[in-house]
């Protein structure tokens, strides 16, 4: 009874550590969408050492273990065991201390989910922990040998190897509670949204969903009330959440609509019922889930049979056929088009009336985005006086090539995640500066099969822009931009390799001067 109460606090204590010194897995595996297969991925990579450090943190636990047990055998079996165990301990504490230095770059959200996770984590550690140690007891006792009782313990070290199972063993258990009350979730908001006139507007498309969607919420809010999904809110779940804490209606209510598989925009439609709708475009952005741009296509094209009067970016006119419906922005709705370093003037076309304007959004994508959600907001009733304030005082997205000026040094924020179309802008942007100019960025990911020429391409695209300092950061896409890099004629001295943002930071500290301007392309969070 004892030695069981005893096995039980030990296993309470030792879980304790354990997930404490974990906790970056069950971060990732939130980054992951709590999708066992991404986590996985993760974990596997190659340049991620994770996993190699809870090996090497079991070996070295099952040797000290062993040879302090061994070498303090003259104290007695319990004391030998103990000394082994405030050893096993100490390791573990040090082990838990270094690991705050790899840090996740997106800390963790304390979610529900995430924390009933750790929750189920922490008790499946703890059981484990309870099991083994009673069943290496056992062996002890069976074997009757002292020797092998200082010793008998010692293969409880391989646990720190095993805890990433066990939290995708949490994971898929808690799963299937989770998907059962996110279904009741979402099916709550749907009720809800039934309930209310409300104009419902579905954003979807490969890349700039949420630009499109804030500049809809911009020009809207001149004549109606308007909520639009937070950030980058687009699944069901997200757009649920939003819909659950609106304290009061508004007339307007923009949902972003995200796919990562077959059926996900179906599901949001039938979950929004949209009776407008913004479809930027398609690019290979999401091929590595899709498995071809054709697919990718198919499943954003759901859109267009919600029934909603639907706005086409103009990208898209090759894929669509006459019977669609939709309505596609003409490039000659844009005049006089002025990009400039920190502002973008162009002439709007609306109806056969001219709007000369000026924004602070600096790409290409922006003006065409910007077109696109005028020539919705028409369709909803807007005038064009109306549309004209709007567009004055749109502001950058964050993280969707922000500028910001920090003591004479211009930054080109395009850290969230970044799609072929999107970057080549980018850099034309940044070309634009009159500076010096930098680029740091780790390449582009999702893009399954063509990851390796895509990101040839972008190495091609800032060899060609000329930029000063190129610093590409980890280890698993840039060989392909390095090699498009060189391949198209950029100098070699130019060019950084470095694992960490943190360390391309630093090298910025050393290099950056009053007028250069440094654009940060793709952020990627850590589970790529």
């Amino acid at each position: 009874m004892i030695e069981s109460l005893i096995r039980m606090i030990a296993s309470i204590a030792i879980a304790t550590l354990f997930c404490a010194m974990t906790e970056k897995a069950v971060g990732a595996m939130q980054q992951s969408g709590y999708k066992n297969g991404t986590f996985l991925r993760w974990l596997k990579r190659k340049d991620n050492m994770f996993f190699n450090r809870l090996s090497v943190l079991a070996l070295c636990l099952a040797l000290s273990s062993a040879i302090t047990a061994l070498c303090f055998s003259f104290l007695g079996e319990q004391l030998a065991l103990i000394l082994s165990a405030v050893v096993f301990a100490g390791i573990t504490v040090f082990y838990l201390v270094s690991e705050h230095k790899y840090a996740l770059k997106v800390p963790a959200k304390a979610t529900g989910r995430y924390c009933r996770l750790y929750g189920v984590y922490f008790l499946f550690t703890a059981c484990f922990n309870y099991a083994f140690l009673a069943l290496l007891y056992f062996l002890s006792v069976w074997n009757g040998s002292s020797l092998y009782a200082l010793i008998a313990y010692v293969p409880f070290a391989i646990t720190p190897a095993i805890l990433p199972f066990l939290l995708i063993l949490a994971n898929a258990v808690t799963g299937v509670f989770e998907n059962a009350r996110n279904r009741k979730f979402i099916k709550k908001a749907e009720q809800v949204l039934n309930e209310q006139d409300m104009i419902r507007v579905g954003v979807v498309g490969s890349y700039g969903k949420t630009s499109v969607k804030n500049i809809l919420a911009t020009l809207l809010a001149e004549k109606y009330s308007v909520v639009a999904t937070p950030e980058s809110y687009n699944t069901p779940m997200g757009v649920a959440k939003t819909v659950l804490q609106m304290q009061e209606f508004p007339k307007v209510f923009i949902a972003e609509m995200g796919a990562r598989k077959q059926g996900d925009i179906a599901e949001l439609c039938q979950m929004v019922k949209p009776s407008f709708a913004a479809f930027t475009g398609v690019c290979p952005q999401h091929i590595a889930s899709f498995g071809a741009i054709e697919n990718v296509f198919a499943e954003k094209s759901e859109i267009l049979k919600s029934g909603a009067t639907t706005v086409c970016g103009a990208g898209l006119k090759k894929w669509l056929v006459p019977e669609s419906g939709a309505i596609i922005v003409d490039e000659s709705q844009v005049k006089d088009l002025d990009m400039q370093a920190t502002q973008t003037s162009f002439t709007l076309v609306l109806d056969g009336e001219e709007l000369p304007v000026t924004t602070k959004l600096l790409s290409a994508s922006a003006v065409e985005n910007i077109c696109l959600a005028a020539i919705l907001c028409k369709k909803m009733g807007m005038t064009n006086e109306e549309i004209a304030r709007g567009i004055a005082k749109l502001q950058p997205v964050p993280h969707r090539l922000q500028l910001i000026e920090n003591g004479g040094v211009y930054i080109l924020d395009d850290g969230y995640n970044a799609n072929s179309k999107g970057a080549k802008e980018a850099i034309e942007a940044l070309a634009r500066f009159a500076g010096r100019k930098c680029i740091v960025t780790p390449g582009l990911v999702e893009c399954g099969v063509l990851e390796e020429s895509l990101n040839s391409e972008l190495g091609r695209e800032i060899a060609n822009a000329q930029i000063d300092k190129v610093i590409l950061v980890g280890e698993t896409l840039v060989g392909a931009v390095k090699r498009g890099y060189l391949s198209a004629g950029g100098q070699e001295e130019n060019l950084v390799q470095v694992k960490t943002l943190q360390l391309a930071q630093e090298v910025l500290k050393n290099w950056l001067v009053q007028g250069d301007c440094v654009l940060f392309l793709n952020d990627l969070p850590d589970v790529y």
